[in-house]
């Protein structure tokens, strides 16, 4: 099976199976969460709820399972124990697992596609060797945890700007995965009402090298997918761009008034592929 990360990411509880398909219609891909959205009591309802919805008979309505990620609870726990049994009897083989700490946790997920979450100092500064484990896809970071395991109370300050140690760990974690050719996934943002600010946020993590953002609530969706499409203008320009580096047949050209070599046009690459992507 070849998961579909797409570039919008959608949490939705799993204690709310009403609200399974309509995150799944809305976004590139669904995060069934059994974690942080979901309360200790209500947990094994969770589970149940995941397993219900594919049918008394186990073919369907289920879910795509090449759109759908189970976000599971930290390995060591005895939810993280269960959330794996349940996960026996689904199509489902792609995971996101929260708190990941080292590369042994995900020795037990062998067999799946693990979306590796570091939201803990161990995980942030782990995050090489979690990248390079080979059932793992992707990394992603996560802010708040992150914070509240170091003892803090907020990773953003006033002005909305993450704070130094949250900028810290969101470029070690996408140079972690970058550097074993695995896709980095950007935190949510939490201030649902403020698009501007999800959008400009967004923005920042197309041009770092984030594959995709996850979110929080259906209105992100549109924000997200509109910052990683390119503009007609900008697909034209890197078409343009490319077209110039064929005619120049050197590795280093003008261009515009600009010095242009293999990193620019990479660039250029990029917009293309994302352009592919949204279309």
């Amino acid at each position: 099976m070849t998961f579909v990360m797409g570039p919008a990411l959608l949490f939705c509880p799993a204690d709310r199976p009403e609200r399974f398909q309509k995150a799944a219609e809305r976004s590139d891909a669904v995060i069934i969460d059994l974690e942080d959205a979901v309360a200790a009591p209500d947990k094994q309802r969770a589970r149940g709820a995941i397993l219900a919805q594919l049918g008394s008979t186990g073919e369907g309505p289920e879910l795509d399972p090449s759109r759908t990620i189970i976000r599971i609870n930290p390995a060591g726990t005895e939810d993280f124990e269960k959330d794996l049994h349940c996960l026996t009897h689904t199509p489902y083989r792609t995971v996101m697992l929260a708190k990941t700490e080292n590369a042994g946790q995900l020795r037990a997920l062998e067999g799946f596609h693990v979306i590796a979450l570091c939201e803990t100092a161990a995980g942030i500064l782990n995050a090489p060797a979690i990248a390079a484990a080979p059932n793992v896809v992707a990394l992603m970071w996560g802010a708040e945890d992150l914070l509240a395991s170091l003892g803090g109370t907020s990773s953003r300050k006033d002005d909305g700007g993450y704070r130094a140690v949250a900028l810290h760990a969101r470029s070690s974690v996408l140079l972690a995965a970058g550097a074993f050719g695995k896709e980095a996934v950007d935190a949510v943002y939490v201030n649902i009402p403020d698009l501007e600010g999800l959008g400009a946020e967004t923005r920042d993590a197309v041009a770092s090298g984030f594959s995709s953002k996850a979110c929080i609530h259906p209105s992100q969706v549109a924000v997200v997918r509109g910052a990683y499409a390119p503009t007609e203008a900008d697909v034209a320009a890197a078409r343009q761009l490319l077209d110039a580096a064929h005619a120049s047949g050197s590795g280093v050209f003008q261009y515009d008034g600009k010095m242009i070599d293999g990193p620019i046009l990479k660039h250029a690459e990029s917009t293309i592929r994302r352009a592919g992507a949204s279309t």
